[in-house]
């Protein structure tokens, strides 16, 4: 009789499957494009400290899940662009394109 691993998400023998480096490093980056331009964006399930979001002025408190937004064309290159990302709430962010 075969044995059992206790756990049916991987059966006893099988590999494992790979790590996927960028995910555990702090989510899944993408770009994306709008009327003010591309974006590189990332969903942040948690801070150690707290933000100002910029779509409502309000505070993003630590800890708390939010997305983080920097311009992929910035005028005086990626390090620039990085440096002057913002951290939003995923409403406002969601939302940004349809403010006045």
């Amino acid at each position: 009789m075969p044995r059992s691993r206790g756990s049916r998400r991987r059966p006893w023998g099988e590999e494992h499957p790979e790590l996927d480096v960028e995910r555990a490093r702090g989510g899944i980056q993408r770009v994306e494009g709008g009327p003010s331009g591309q974006w590189h964006v990332r969903r942040v399930s948690t801070s150690a400290k707290s933000y100002r979001c910029p779509g409502c002025s309000q505070e993003i408190p630590a800890g708390t899940a939010h997305v983080v937004a920097w311009a992929a064309d910035g005028l005086f290159g990626p390090e620039a662009a990085l440096a002057d990302r913002r951290h939003w709430h995923p409403g406002c962010w969601a939302a940004r394109t349809t403010r006045r």
